[in-house]
């Protein structure tokens, strides 16, 4: 069959039609520019973050770090990747560096910081993208990849040795000083809670003071400064005859207790006389030490007032009888000052 040939026509276009077909074509124009520069517009505006890796290849325990640079508006509310201690299984993160804020224009910050990582396993890890999220909007980096290789081991070349024994340090005295202490500071508080209980059982203070020496005076001593107190209060004088008296004659039977064995304080004086008229060391003061003892008696029992000469001399007899009946060894300086010679009765006294 022959093809017959086949013949183009072209309809002739009008004014009209031309002028329609550049209006719609203008129209398309400036519907594509205005799409264009709105979706510029709203790029320009959102939050950007890109993340950078220094090295992306390691050997096991090795570090490196993951850098975050971070473009957003400067009013804009952020919340920044939360990130503790581990970025991924395998993968630790050991630092985080501080934030470091940059004005770059056009009311936009940029946001740097750095995750400082290592990890102890030997693969290859696909890192998980890093967010920020803007308000509603969350906005995301790529994602890094990290080769972890292991050392390589020569076990052709390489020797290997057995394990060695335990070594035992060297013995140091003060790495046991803590615990010497505390023993002996329990052993001592044992021992004091131990002393105090036994104490308190016998019933004896927990510190025993050395007990001081009581000197004791020999008897004519002792006398003797009983009649100087006597004489200082002046009872006499003020109208105590009986307490004077009394005094006086229980210092001499003391005396006569300490000094000869008497027991005066317990006998009268008729059988005190009888015994001192024994002595001879008292024969020559017999009759001062009856003056004495008669006039007190009279004074305590039939309510005798004495006169003034009375009783001083009552009071001279019993210096008298005191320093003549004093041991032989005692010098007269000893007798408080009193010697026989200041305290003689003129004679032997007689009773009124």
């Amino acid at each position: 069959m022959k093809q017959l040939p086949v013949t183009s026509y072209q309809l002739p276009v009008t004014s009209y039609q031309l002028s329609v077909i550049c209006c719609q074509r203008l129209r398309l124009f400036l519907m594509c520019l205005l799409v264009t520069g709105n979706c510029s517009l709203v790029t320009a505006q959102r939050a950007v973050i890109s993340a950078s890796i220094d090295s992306a290849q390691l050997l096991i325990g090795e570090q490196t770090k993951i850098h975050l640079d971070i473009a957003a508006n400067k009013n804009a509310r952020l919340q920044l990747p939360m990130i503790a201690d581990t970025l991924m299984n395998g993968v630790e993160v050991i630092e985080i560096s501080k934030l470091d804020t940059t004005d770059i224009g056009n009311n936009r910050m940029q946001i740097r910081y750095d995750y400082l990582i290592t990890s102890f396993d030997s693969a290859l890890y696909l890192l998980p993208p890093f967010t920020v999220i803007e308000e509603l909007d969350t906005v995301y980096s790529q994602r890094l990849a990290l080769k972890v290789s292991s050392l390589p081991v020569d076990t052709v070349s390489m020797q290997f040795y057995d394990i060695k024994n335990v070594i035992k340090p060297p013995f140091v005295w003060k790495d046991y000083l803590d615990i010497i202490l505390y023993i002996w500071a329990a052993a001592l508080l044992i021992a004091l809670i131990s002393y105090v209980i036994e104490r308190r059982k016998k019933h004896k203070p927990l510190i025993s003071l050395p007990k001081k020496e009581k000197v004791i005076l020999p008897p004519h001593i002792q006398a003797i400064k009983a009649l100087d107190e006597i004489k200082s209060e002046k009872l006499w004088q003020q109208g105590k005859e009986k307490e004077f008296h009394s005094q006086v004659s229980d210092v001499l039977r003391t005396y006569l207790h300490a000094r000869f064995g008497i027991n005066a304080m317990e006998q009268v004086s008729s059988e005190t006389l009888l015994e001192v008229r024994g002595i001879s060391d008292a024969d020559l003061v017999y009759d001062n030490l009856k003056q004495l003892l008669l006039t007190a008696d009279l004074v305590k029992f039939a309510k005798y007032r004495p006169l003034p000469d009375e009783n001083e001399m009552s009071l001279m007899n019993a210096y008298l009888f005191v320093n003549r009946t004093a041991p032989v060894t005692a010098p007269a300086e000893e007798i408080a000052g009193h010697s026989p010679q200041h305290n003689e009765a003129p004679s032997p006294t007689h009773n009124s």
